[in-house]
């Protein structure tokens, strides 16, 4: 069966999960920690991605993101191919490091993001890297310890997480110490991780009230919510699909949008799918970027290739164009020639 398509937005809450290969250690030693440390930190900052929990451990890791200027498929492939060819040279290694292609779970956040944090941060103590909570609090590898303040760094948003207990941090910090503590005897959670059906109707007991009722149960192995919420997400997938395919229907396609960028700060076209640093070229190839990946809704990958660059000189540029006011001026007089609703 085909993989489904990722679901993804300004705004979306995403669990991803990573796994090595055949459950493999890609973490050997604190360097390799260190390494992927930086590498994400660097990453996140870059796009202006937040982040508020994370967990390595040995052989996978945790992240709960939020997507921002950059989708994050492109955030995720700049950071794994990175960190494995870092690792393969390390390691003097050769081959595929990460199982298959990430897991990413778009999530209903008034429900479950206090739960996520959760279960993210207690991964370590779980998994056995660590004894109990005091020791949690020290561990380097999990973002617990920046919110307890035994660790900083500045691309995880601790500040966001402690707002959810109190206005004070000190108050925030004491009522979120608790709320972990009470979820050491939760068990694995499931329902928060796999079964998409289940998952999405918000764990067994959940499903089985809906199954036996009269409720229509909507759900899919990409999407942590509830039924409505599901629902709404698929539908505003669909209707991203929809835009694109309306737009080339109508003749608007990636080639239109290099001619007429071009036209904009005339320029010769070629100057937008060449390697030239020219200020003015370098502005219109960021917001040709910006309107493929954003309005068009093409991936970073396929703009990559017929531009001839980097996916993540993609996902740099998208960032550009979007806040370039010239932008919204060229899709509106594509919009208006083409008569395409946004």
């Amino acid at each position: 069966m085909p993989r489904k398509a990722r679901i993804d937005a300004p705004g979306a809450l995403h669990h991803i999960i990573i796994r090595g290969i055949e459950r493999r250690y890609i973490f050997r030693d604190s360097l390799d920690y260190q390494n992927f440390l930086k590498r994400l930190g660097s990453i996140l900052s870059e796009t202006v991605t937040p982040c508020f929990a994370w967990t390595l451990m040995p052989n996978h890791i945790h992240l709960l993101l939020r997507t921002g200027y950059v989708p994050v498929s492109l955030i995720m492939r700049r950071l794994l191919t990175g960190y494995a060819q870092q690792f393969n040279r390390r390691h003097r290694r050769h081959g595929q490091l990460f199982q298959n292609r990430f897991k990413s779970i778009l999530c209903e956040e008034d429900i479950y993001f206090l739960e996520l944090v959760r279960y993210i941060h207690l991964n370590p103590l779980r998994g056995k890297i660590v004894e109990n909570l005091q020791q949690l609090k020290s561990h380097p590898y999990s973002g617990h310890g920046v919110i307890m303040n035994a660790f900083k760094n500045g691309w995880q948003d601790k500040d966001y997480v402690l707002r959810m207990f109190a206005t004070k941090t000190g108050a925030a910090r004491k009522y979120y110490e608790e709320f972990i503590a009470k979820g050491v005897g939760l068990g694995r959670r499931p329902e928060l991780v796999g079964g998409g059906l289940i998952r999405s109707a918000g764990g067994w007991s959940a499903f089985k009230a809906l199954r036996s009722g009269a409720s229509r149960i909507m759900g899919d192995e990409r999407i942590l919510g509830s039924s409505s919420f599901v629902e709404e997400v698929i539908k505003q997938a669909n209707e991203g699909y929809e835009q694109r395919t309306l737009a080339e229907s109508q003749g608007l396609d990636f080639d239109i949008i290099i001619c007429e960028v071009a036209n904009h700060f005339e320029i010769d076209q070629h100057l937008l799918k060449s390697a030239s640093k020219q200020r003015k070229a370098s502005q219109a190839k960021s917001i040709a970027c910006f309107l493929a990946v954003d309005r068009l809704k093409m991936t970073g990958r396929e703009v990559a290739r017929r531009i001839g660059v980097s996916p993540s000189a993609v996902s740099k540029a998208t960032i550009r164009g979007r806040s370039d006011s010239s932008s919204e001026v060229i899709w509106e007089k594509l919009s208006a020639y083409k008569q395409l609703i946004k």
